[in-house]
């Protein structure tokens, strides 16, 4: 089997090992098998995007509908942008983890803006008909728990795009463009304890006040959250490896 590519954005250390972590973990794909590169550390080598069985790009510190964009976004952002075009092109699959959401709109000509922030927290994910016979999404709930926290969503899905999941305060919580290229507001990769992680390392980074982290980590504990987020990665994998 080809292995797949994880395209990560995070500028913490700890942060892109514990997402790294979690999709090898949630997935089953063995470290072999999943080549990580980190973006926003060096510019990235020549990728053929058919060497990989799948691309996976993770979430991170970077907003597509920033008005003032420093050079490193911009050169991150132009970077995994031809990724994602090369990937539809040659209709390597892909999916994208909450920032992959704005990377994927923009690049197809939708709306990403900041109207549908959410907070970070637990939502309650309803399922489109469409979803019901999507191979990634065929078998989960019509209604489960997941988790998020963004500052901008997707507004208008880019043309031809297949709404798949929404929510009540954000609209778009995942799409498909074409059969192979996925984007999803919320985070599969994130179950309680990732959750926790990632707060206390982005505590200062304006996702939340930090004086209330235990709060927002009791509610995340409370919050009933279960397994089902994470079989989108896993049936991803399943249905694209080769």
């Amino acid at each position: 089997m080809k292995p797949f590519l994880h395209l990560s954005i995070r500028d913490h250390d700890e942060a892109a090992e514990g997402e790294y972590e979690a999709l090898c973990a949630l997935t089953g794909l063995e470290p072999g098998q999943l080549v990580q590169l980190r973006a926003e550390q060096a510019s990235l080598p020549v990728i053929h995007v058919d060497d990989y069985a799948g691309i996976i790009i993770g979430g991170g510190q970077f907003n597509a509908s920033d008005e003032v964009k420093s050079v490193l976004q911009q050169r991150v952002e132009a970077e995994l942008g031809h990724i994602v075009d090369e990937a539809l092109v040659h209709e390597v699959p892909l999916i994208g983890l909450c920032y992959g959401v704005g990377l994927v709109t923009q690049r197809l000509g939708g709306v990403v803006d900041k109207v549908y922030g959410e907070k970070v927290g637990a939502i309650e994910v309803t399922l489109t008909d469409a979803a019901a016979s999507d191979p990634v999404f065929a078998g989960l709930p019509a209604r489960f728990r997941a988790f998020t926290g963004h500052k901008e969503a997707c507004a208008v899905l880019p043309e031809g795009a297949v709404l798949l999941a929404t929510g009540e305060a954000c609209p778009v919580q995942a799409f498909r463009v074409g059969t192979r290229a996925y984007a999803t507001q919320f985070h599969p990769e994130l179950d309680v304890e990732r959750l926790v992680q990632r707060m206390r390392i982005y505590a200062h980074h304006g996702y939340f006040h930090p004086d209330e982290l235990d709060d927002l980590i009791a509610a995340a504990r409370a919050a009933g959250v279960g397994a089902e987020p994470a079989l989108i990665l896993r049936q991803f994998v399943t249905e694209f490896g080769r």
